[in-house]
């Protein structure tokens, strides 16, 4: 597989879960700064939990999971994903 090949399939993949179900909660997550997260939770981890949500709402938003579904993934997280999702309001909603 060729990079250009490789990138066109990266952009298609991102292009489809910033159009999908959740792309305002992927948008809005993705606005949070390292300080935003910092203020959230102490963790040490929670910057590295912070680009798994991501990944999980992007994944959901692009494959169109349902509620239910989004909710256990980001359990699956843990409590820091919980606490990174209160961050945005129909994320919030959810727990």
């Amino acid at each position: 597989m060729s990079d250009n090949n490789r990138f066109t399939d990266l952009f298609a993949d991102a292009d489809a879960a910033f159009s999908g179900l959740y792309q305002n909660e992927l948008s809005q997550l993705m606005g949070l700064s390292q300080s935003d997260i910092e203020a959230i939770t102490p963790e040490t981890t929670a910057m590295a939990t912070y680009s798994k949500l991501i990944k999980v709402v992007g994944q959901a938003s692009k494959d169109n999971i349902s509620q239910a579904d989004l909710i256990t993934n980001i359990k699956s997280l843990g409590d820091i994903a919980i606490k990174i999702s209160g961050k945005v309001p129909t994320l919030a909603s959810l727990f």
